[in-house]
């Protein structure tokens, strides 16, 4: 559940979280020193050859000694940057679990919660609609085991999204609603990328999460 530089390059996805180019406000920052600046390099070239290779091949075709050498990289390199083959395809996953939390959690006194994550979600689902979002996700669709990645890393993102709405000070919500509404605020997300007018639907659903999450009279 995050914008971008208008076309996607090779890289991570789901929405892609799979695309390069993450700008907008909750955009992570640029690394600074230059072992983070080269370990990053290093992270975008594994993740840009990964999906190159899988693009031109299909994903099932390409193993991660193929990746690992068309990066002139060592197999162990590219297992400390990506946990499992799928996460290659998912590259800003962490990225954009940490821009939904900071939506929440960085917000000044007088931005409410509600629309903060909206504006975050717009800015997710159009970075995820740039150019070249549709082949990435044609591949994704194509394949049982990026699906289930998909779907495992949503439900991660919500959880990390009610853990930081539940710790909000002087929260009243129950758990159990902050964790419907974070679910919801993922679908949004979900149901944008299949949309005809991706950023109608998020204002849409992010409509009932508002009239369910706004105060009611006892």
């Amino acid at each position: 559940m995050t914008e971008p530089t208008g076309t996607i390059e090779p890289t991570g996805t789901t929405g892609t979280i799979a695309a390069t180019g993450t700008t907008g406000a909750g955009a992570a920052p640029e690394p600074t020193g230059r072992r983070e600046r080269k370990k990053a390099a290093t992270r975008r070239k594994i993740a840009d050859t990964a999906l190159r290779l899988f693009l031109e091949r299909g994903y099932d075709a390409v193993g991660i000694r193929e990746v690992a050498a068309e990066a002139d990289v060592a197999v162990t390199t590219v297992f400390s940057h990506f946990a499992a083959k799928e996460a290659l395809v998912f590259e800003q996953d962490e990225d954009f679990e940490q821009r939904l939390v900071r939506a929440v959690t960085d917000r000044t006194p007088e931005d409410p919660l509600i629309p903060a994550l909206r504006r975050e979600i717009h800015a997710m689902v159009r970075h995820c609609a740039a150019d070249g979002a549709a082949t990435i996700w044609r591949l994704i669709d194509s394949s049982p085991a990026l699906r289930a990645y998909e779907e495992s890393m949503r439900l991660r993102h919500a959880a990390a999204l009610a853990a930081a709405v539940t710790a909000l000070p002087g929260q009243t919500r129950t758990p159990t609603a902050c964790r419907a509404v974070a679910r919801f605020v993922i679908d949004a997300f979900s149901l944008a990328r299949d949309a005809a007018d991706p950023a109608a639907t998020v204002d849409e659903v992010f409509g009932m999460i508002e009239a369910a999450w706004a105060p009611h009279p006892a």
